[in-house]
């Protein structure tokens, strides 16, 4: 068990971890465009800021949360989902007292106790944004723009965007009966789990997955019919502001998200590329949330989406991505005061940026320009007596074989030149 990770877990390293970086550059890069700032929160939080946010109905609070008491005799819980931290930090921290809207941005890890698969696991990361203060259907537009500018950027484009409005408390309370006197016309047919959320929150009935209730469910009333004028006046903005920017969606009545705190739009990214899990990202309008957790009234919206499954869906696409190791230039040494000089101009190079890597096993000089080779280096060096006492070394370039003699203690210079150039 020492030599195996717990299950639902995976080790982050090589091309793997090459991949991750770069796509948390490019959604960086992204958020810095659209103005968002990046904000981290602490990894676990107390237990009832989930209960209250995330809602005691969801299978993240009844099932999946990994919850513990402390020495201090606190209820605390790893979180499994950003937006609750968010929530607390921005109140907190008084953010609302900035020039709205406040717009954050975070990569985050989370966990949830639940079976693993494919792009899932009990240790995952989250990649989430979150814009407060704005009720008006813009502020979703900009939510929806940067998520698919995310998507093009990474290279997912087999997606499509699925787009609901499940209304305000008003509607949602109206909808709430009207599907409850439909489905007491097949308690018998419903699943346990849809039984349950039957008293707790029908609304999530929508989302089960169990065949005969899908089946049911094909007639059942939507929430689309429900809205209030206001609701459709928001939702119809909404569209108008995605047609405006060439975002294609389709308006599909059985997005209802899994979490309590949404209100009026919800939304998914949809992948073709990965199979039945094909969600890459989510998000919505959650314009009580914060009431919830103990602030004033503020509206607010945004989307969740997971690193691992944006990896798995970016490798279902373009296969995976390869990353070569390179480094600037290696030094070779000849002896033990070859090795000394070696260190030092190592150590120089590095101080000025220069990524240059020596010898660290005795390895014979043949030894170290198969090394060389293995690492990428652009340049190579090889130090002895002779180089030490005419002060004079032969800088090869590893491309084209060209070499260019260089006085050693003007080869920070040099390279300097040529890192420069390229």
């Amino acid at each position: 068990m020492l030599t195996k990770a717990p299950r639902g877990t995976k080790d982050i390293y090589g091309n793997y971890l090459s991949t991750w970086k770069y796509l948390e550059q490019t959604v960086n890069d992204i958020c810095r465009n659209f103005g968002f700032h990046e904000i981290r929160t602490p990894v676990f939080e107390h237990t009832e800021l989930f209960q209250r946010g995330v809602g005691e109905t969801t299978d993240i609070v009844q099932k999946e949360m990994y919850s513990f008491t402390d020495k201090g005799d606190r209820n605390i819980t790893l979180k499994p989902e950003g937006t609750a931290g968010v929530v607390r930090a921005y109140l907190e921290n008084k953010m609302y007292g900035d020039a709205q809207p406040t717009k954050l941005f975070y990569i985050t890890p989370a966990f949830r106790y639940e079976r693993p698969q494919a792009g899932r696991y009990r240790q995952f990361h989250q990649f989430g944004v979150e814009l407060f203060g704005s009720e008006h259907p813009s502020a979703d537009a900009e939510v929806i723009a940067l998520g698919a500018n995310m998507l093009k950027r990474l290279g997912i484009n087999n997606v499509q965007l699925h787009i609901n409005s499940l209304g305000g408390p008003e509607c949602r309370k109206k909808y709430n009966v009207t599907l409850k006197t439909f489905l007491d016309k097949h308690m018998n047919t419903l699943c346990p789990t849809c039984l349950e959320r039957y008293e707790k929150n029908p609304l999530r009935i929508l989302d089960c997955k169990n065949p005969d209730c899908k089946k049911v469910l094909q007639d059942a009333p939507l929430a689309k019919d429900q809205l209030d004028d206001a609701c459709k006046e928001h939702f119809e903005s909404l569209l108008q502001l995605l047609d405006a920017m060439g975002i294609d969606y389709v308006v599909d009545p059985w997005i209802v998200r899994g979490l309590d705190y949404y209100t009026r739009t919800v939304f998914e990214f949809i992948s073709t590329d990965i199979g039945a899990q094909g969600t890459v990202c989510g998000g919505g309008r959650y314009d009580k949330l914060i009431e919830e957790c103990g602030g004033k009234p503020t509206p607010a919206v945004g989307f969740g989406a997971g690193i691992e499954r944006l990896i798995m869906t970016m490798e279902a696409v373009n296969g995976p991505m390869a990353f070569e190791p390179s480094r600037d230039i290696y030094l070779g040494a000849m002896g033990d005061d070859a090795m000394k000089t070696t260190f030092a101009l190592v150590n120089d190079l590095r101080e000025h940026g220069i990524s240059a890597e020596t010898d660290l096993m005795s390895r014979s000089v043949k030894a170290q320009m198969k090394y060389a080779n293995k690492i990428g280096s652009k340049y190579s060096v090889i130090i002895g007596d002779n180089e030490i006492a005419e002060n004079n070394v032969r800088v090869k370039n590893m491309e084209d074989g060209d070499v260019t003699e260089v006085q050693i203690d003007q080869l920070v210079v040099f390279m300097k030149e040529q890192v420069c150039e390229q």
